[in-house]
């Protein structure tokens, strides 16, 4: 599901080529590989070209669409963190794919609970990552961050209205924002 810019305003990105060569890179963090194992011990692995760039019209950074793999947005990405993030971020929404049998996305709370996972598991929210973005606070960022990408995120599902995705955000969030799940806990 669709994900908000993480790169800085205006600033022109990679090429499709760069990106590619810095998603193969990400392919050897700890984190990616952790969760690519998942994946393949849940039963869906992933191939090579499971992960693309490609250069994206809206301003978000990437994706995951069911049946077709992630997109990174090369011209939203700058440095090795950003597409980093957005493969972490997209590789979750994978796993809750894999492992649900039954997830609908054009459920809003099915979607929420995804982005309540990603935002949370995958280091989306933490204090440097906020502080780069201008939001800062000492206390409860984290959870207030989740929040904010989620609603940011739900905006691009056709189904799901404003007040039904704070609604389904609401109703899920203390089943999801828990569930950590292929990580023993939050990392």
């Amino acid at each position: 599901m669709a994900d908000e810019p993480t790169s800085i305003p205006g600033s022109p990105g990679r090429t499709v080529e760069e990106c590619e060569d810095m998603i193969r890179k990400s392919l050897r963090t700890p984190m990616v590989k952790f969760l690519r194992e998942n994946l393949e011990k849940a039963g869906c692995g992933i191939g090579d070209k499971f992960i693309k760039a490609v250069h994206c019209d809206g301003s978000y950074s990437g994706g995951f669409t069911p049946g077709k793999g992630i997109q990174v947005c090369s011209n939203q990405m700058n440095i090795q963190d950003e597409v980093n993030q957005v493969v972490i971020h997209e590789l979750i929404h994978a796993f809750d794919e894999c492992r649900a049998a039954n997830l609908d996305w054009t459920n809003c709370a099915h979607h929420a609970c995804s982005e309540i996972r990603a935002g949370h598991l995958s280091g989306d929210c933490n204090y440097k990552r906020e502080l780069l973005r201008g939001f800062m606070k000492i206390r409860g960022h984290e959870q207030e961050c989740v929040r904010r990408r989620v609603m940011k995120s739900m905006k691009g599902n056709p189904y799901c209205s404003e007040a039904a995705a704070k609604d389904a955000m609401e109703a899920v969030w203390d089943v999801c924002y828990n569930d950590t799940q292929p990580f023993d806990r939050a990392p």
